[in-house]
């Protein structure tokens, strides 16, 4: 198999909230620490990648990979309404600096699921106001920053919340919860009882100070106007970094599954891939790039989606495990999108790391074959550089190339790390 073009971006992403720790402003650390919290545990320091960001990104670069995806984080930048923090600026201007320094291309999501508590106090993700606020956001950091980011993804699964809703209708009013509901969504989420969920929304009504049914943080199930409000928020994050800096390329991810028909499911997967990406496409027709992510498949028989079996293969996060999946999914987006496309995520978690490594090679001979076949696929970023905050799932999920102590917080690089790097440097044995 051929060799990964010497300009091809390879590396491995994270996301703010989940690396950084003490995101004291933002919506999520309240949600971790209320009463009745459907978050098995709160970040606290998370794995303190907000000062140890130099390590983390220098084991990256000793393996020979070439990019970090990672977020600036709107609640650090914008802590309070109109305020924002030159401090904060030049912390992320630091990191921006440093992956320059090693030749590592950044890739810089502005929103990654995380938002300034303030933001849900006026509104949040179903308010017009947001699409305003956004576009300030944007426009500060791009002001500050835009000459050392050449790529943007404004907003990091904008599907992400109609996905959320899908799964919230057909759980609320069973009684009791299973954890293998965590296997029909991609995002770290807990599926309780309808009694628990209404006991944390009270809790969160009090923490917010506000009536808990207007609630809306990105990850509450979305209705279709919310779904309008996000995504007029990318086209307005996207039209200041125009005006800004017009030589970023611009971009956004979505949370894509590789739907697949038995027979008779047919009518299921045009449903999914209508509400997952045909939907999105009008709003994407200006962008540089698409970002495509990517964890596994969902098989559809005439009945709609089939649970796997007692006898499929599984991750810890309960997905099917299915690497093939990511290509599968780029020959799909390509029929409809003929511009670059970026694995922006892709990964595994499991606690035995051979599994990673053989989830990466198989998963990047997929990509390998799509770049053959004469699809733009440009980049390719592992989820996760480290092992993290998964969300109200906490920190038992294991995603990362690198371990983490977090009693001392001292890195183990894992060697799917090394593997990946190899892959970059050499192309695949044999």
């Amino acid at each position: 198999m051929k060799k990964f073009s010497e300009d091809f971006m390879m590396g491995a992403a994270t996301a703010a909230h989940q690396v950084e720790g003490n995101n004291v402003h933002s919506d999520f650390w309240a949600m971790e620490q209320v009463p009745y919290t459907m978050y098995t545990e709160p970040s606290l320091e998370a794995v303190d990648h907000y000062n140890k960001f130099k390590e983390d990104i220098q084991l990256l670069v000793d393996t020979g990979l070439n990019t970090y995806r990672f977020s600036i984080e709107w609640a650090r930048i914008e802590p309070t309404k109109g305020n924002f923090d030159q401090k904060e600026i030049e912390h992320y201007r630091e990191v921006l600096a440093f992956c320059h320094e090693k030749q590592v291309t950044p890739i810089v999501t502005l929103h990654h699921f995380s938002s300034p508590k303030w933001l849900i106090t006026e509104g949040g993700w179903e308010s017009e106001a947001t699409i305003e606020y956004f576009g300030n956001y944007s426009r500060y950091v791009v002001s500050e920053l835009g000459d050392l980011i050449p790529y943007i993804c404004t907003i990091n699964e904008a599907n992400m919340g109609k996905q959320i809703a899908k799964i919230m209708k057909r759980m609320m009013g069973t009684s009791g919860s299973d954890s293998s509901k965590k296997g029909d969504i991609q995002v770290g989420l807990n599926v309780e009882t309808k009694e628990k969920m209404e006991q944390y929304y009270r809790a969160l009504g009090e923490a917010f100070e506000m009536d808990p049914r207007n609630i809306q943080t990105f990850h509450n199930p979305r209705t279709d106007h919310g779904e309008r409000v996000v995504m007029k928020s990318h086209e307005i994050a996207r039209r200041v970094i125009r005006e800004v800096n017009p030589a970023i390329k611009v971009g956004i991810t979505l949370s894509l599954y590789d739907h697949q028909a038995l027979p008779g499911g047919e009518k299921f997967v045009e449903q999914e891939q209508q509400e997952d990406f045909f939907n999105y496409l009008p709003y994407l027709q200006e962008d540089d790039f698409l970002g495509v992510q990517n964890y596994s498949r969902k098989i559809h028989g005439p009945d709609g989606y089939l649970k796997p079996d007692q006898d499929t293969r599984l991750t810890k996060m309960n997905y099917e495990y299915y690497p093939e999946a990511l290509g599968n999914v780029i020959g799909f987006v390509s029929k409809h999108w003929s511009k670059p496309i970026i694995v922006t995520e892709n990964g595994v978690s499991t606690d035995h790391d051979e599994e990673r490594v053989e989830f990466i090679e198989r998963a990047l001979s997929g990509v390998q074959q799509c770049i053959e076949e004469g699809i733009n696929v440009i980049g390719y970023t592992y989820w996760s550089l480290l092992d993290n905050f998964e969300w109200q799932l906490g920190y038992d999920q294991t995603f990362g190339l690198i371990a983490v102590d977090r009693t001392s917080q001292t890195r183990y690089p894992k060697e799917s790390l090394a593997f990946l790097g190899n892959i970059k440097k050499s192309g695949f044995n044999g």
